[in-house]
């Protein structure tokens, strides 16, 4: 047998071994709870109880702020609660002591709400104070996902030109938090950075922020949507079986306005027609088109606030699900398993 057929054979092999055992595993059914100025409690949490949701995403924040700024300010008292490394903690212990398991995912803002893909310093020695900066920002979180027990770990949040400029950077940083924390870990790569990430085979899941662009019109219908998701579906199993890791949305979901699913990335607060449908159809459409997937290991809508009470389905254009139609969506989807 010549030696491509045999590599060729031992990857197919080695793909359809971890397939077979993701499909073993419970799906994460997940919610990205949003960091508040308050603690939690287990009022708040029976919401997330509610739509079956097996696990949450805490955010705790660093601030930076320009895109060619290397100083990251984080777990400060000038933040709100949920930001910091306390509030984080005690989201995770009340979500722990209800049954719900943990990713953290820290993450930076930039001021005006700027890309974190687009960040990227004008000189070596900027390029060596962010890396200084991020490391003490991404280890002291790692350290309190550690310290909580939580049972997945986020090293970033769509950061490609900080990947892209310092590889090697992240290779020893992967290994430094491995020092750390021993649980799963991913990195939240944007949906048009995910194929070129270098360091997947160091991870656990491929992590993907699945704002894929699905239907161009205002207000698609499900059939409509899940024929724009069949693209993306080949790129996701093919970027699954090379790296040979099933991949979580570890960020999906559309707002309830007009065209959510042109660009579904777009978070203009001016918008705000609201358009239940949409978001309902979209959301319908993507769990029908991915979540049985043999490559696909769940994801974390995005958002769920603490606060849900005080949201109004019937006049919110936004991206969180809570009391609007397709809360029930997703309760019927996470109930399934």
């Amino acid at each position: 047998m010549k030696a491509t057929l045999k590599i060729f054979i031992v990857g197919l092999l080695g793909a359809v071994t971890w397939s077979c055992a993701q499909q073993q595993k419970q799906l994460i059914n997940g919610v990205s709870y949003v960091a508040a100025r308050n603690p939690t409690d287990n009022t708040e949490v029976q919401h997330v109880l509610n739509v079956n949701a097996n696990f949450a995403a805490v955010m705790p924040f660093g601030f930076i702020r320009s895109l060619d700024n290397p100083n990251i300010i984080h777990n400060t008292e000038r933040q709100w609660f949920g930001e910091t490394r306390e509030g984080a903690t005690q989201y995770i212990k009340v979500l722990k002591e209800n049954g719900i398991k943990v990713m953290v995912k820290p993450q930076i803002w930039i001021w005006r709400g700027e890309f974190t893909g687009y960040m990227k310093m004008t000189s070596e020695a900027d390029w060596k104070t962010l890396e200084a900066s991020y490391s003490a920002f991404i280890l002291e979180y790692a350290q309190m996902a550690a310290d909580t027990q939580a049972e997945m770990f986020c090293i970033g949040t769509e950061l490609e030109q900080f990947i892209v400029n310092r590889p090697e950077y992240w290779t020893s940083l992967i290994q430094q938090i491995k020092t750390i924390y021993k649980g799963e870990l991913t990195y939240a790569a944007n949906w048009d950075e995910y194929k070129r990430v270098p360091f997947w085979s160091e991870l656990d899941y491929i992590g993907v922020d699945a704002y894929f662009p699905v239907a161009d019109s205002k207000t698609p219908s499900v059939e409509e949507a899940k024929a724009g998701w069949l693209p993306w579906k080949q790129e996701l199993a093919s970027v699954s079986a090379r790296e040979e890791r099933p991949i979580i949305f570890t960020e999906y979901g559309y707002r309830s306005t007009d065209f959510s699913g042109k660009e579904p990335w777009d978070s203009d607060h001016t918008k705000t027609v609201v358009n239940l449908e949409a978001q309902t159809n979209t959301t319908q459409a993507l769990f029908e088109s991915v979540w049985s997937e043999p490559w696909f290991a769940g994801g974390f809508i995005w958002k769920w606030f603490t606060f849900d009470e005080r949201i109004n389905g019937e006049t919110d254009s936004q991206f969180t699900p809570q009391n609007k139609p397709v809360e029930k969506i997703i309760q019927q989807q996470y109930g399934k398993q």
